[in-house]
């Protein structure tokens, strides 16, 4: 069975093609049973669509997969923290499992500007955590940034 940092590296190729696409670079992928079953990559711009986050679309994908919105028994690998939108999709899906790459002290919502996922009144808890690859995340990110700044 893959472990998180193979999952991991899979979510990195999807921000990458993200990155290549013009989109901040950010991928998702969404594991059941062990074994990939949707991916995502961010694509707000090319959509036209604020809420083409990669989460989202890993989510959509997988419910699509699995023949419901229920993602029970699921763990998304993300390449930077989700924001408040993401995390409560997530929470809505029922994923089991968040594992992140880069914090975000601007917009993450599991830990860096609040903790969604420890709200005591929400119906389900996701296990969550963070800084996994985060080296090799916050580098594709900070690249991006860079290039467009210059």
């Amino acid at each position: 069975m893959a472990s998180d940092i193979e999952f991991m590296r899979l979510a990195i190729e999807q921000a990458e093609r993200a990155g290549r696409a013009g989109e901040v670079p950010v991928g998702a992928v969404l594991v059941h049973e062990g074994q990939v079953i949707a991916t995502g990559a961010n694509r707000p711009i090319g959509a036209h669509d604020p809420t083409a986050h990669a989460e989202i679309e890993a989510l959509r994908a997988g419910g699509q997969a699995l023949g419901g919105y229920r993602l029970t028994g699921t763990t998304l690998y993300v390449t930077l923290e989700p924001c408040p939108m993401c995390a409560a999709a997530i929470v809505h899906a029922r994923v089991q499992r968040l594992v992140f790459g880069a914090w975000d002290p601007r917009a993450g919502a599991a830990g860096s500007i609040m903790n969604l996922f420890a709200l005591p009144a929400l119906n389900h808890r996701v296990d969550a955590f963070g800084g996994v690859l985060i080296a090799e995340c916050a580098a594709l990110l900070r690249s991006f940034f860079e290039m467009r700044r210059a």
